[in-house]
């Protein structure tokens, strides 16, 4: 498990700015955090090279691309062990459909979260690349009606 960076105030202003809209240029970010730019960009570089800033990503509807049907398959491998649990994320992560996937703790052993093209889709999804593999034991399925995305991630308050 990694360890976590020592962060000030201004490093967490950076952050929430940035998980807000990460598209920000650097004079901009700066003076919303009241630095200087290239205090800034040397903030920025340090939290990217320490790994807390790991990456930018776009985020996209998928009804727009033809994909409004989403939902969240609980799946439960028989039996759960390890040879198996490599090949069966790779092959979740190889469909179009899947958005993300999670390995879990309890009775399911994993949450994919997926959009489809519609119902047929989705059914063609859980029977022919899940439920079909020997190792899959059941699929739970659960529509999304709506979802929401949560504000920025900082570190819990000391």
């Amino acid at each position: 498990m990694s360890r976590s960076v020592p962060l000030d105030s201004v490093d967490l202003k950076i952050l929430a700015a940035l998980q807000n809209n990460a598209r920000l240029p650097n004079k901009e970010l700066a003076a919303t955090v009241g630095i200087a730019p290239s205090t800034c960009l040397d903030r920025v570089n340090r939290l990217r090279e320490t790994g807390v800033i790991v990456g930018y990503q776009l985020r996209v509807d998928p009804a727009k691309l033809d994909r409004p049907l989403e939902a969240l398959l609980y799946v439960r491998m028989q039996p759960h062990r390890r040879p198996l649990v490599d090949p069966f994320v790779e092959h979740v992560l190889n469909q179009p459909e899947t958005r993300e996937l999670y390995h879990l703790t309890g009775p399911d052993d994993f949450l994919i979260h997926v959009a489809a093209e519609n119902a047929n889709a989705l059914q063609r999804l859980v029977l022919d690349e899940l439920t079909a593999r020997d190792e899959i034991a059941l699929v739970h399925t659960n529509l999304v009606f709506q979802r929401w995305l949560g504000g920025p991630l900082l570190p819990p308050d000391e």
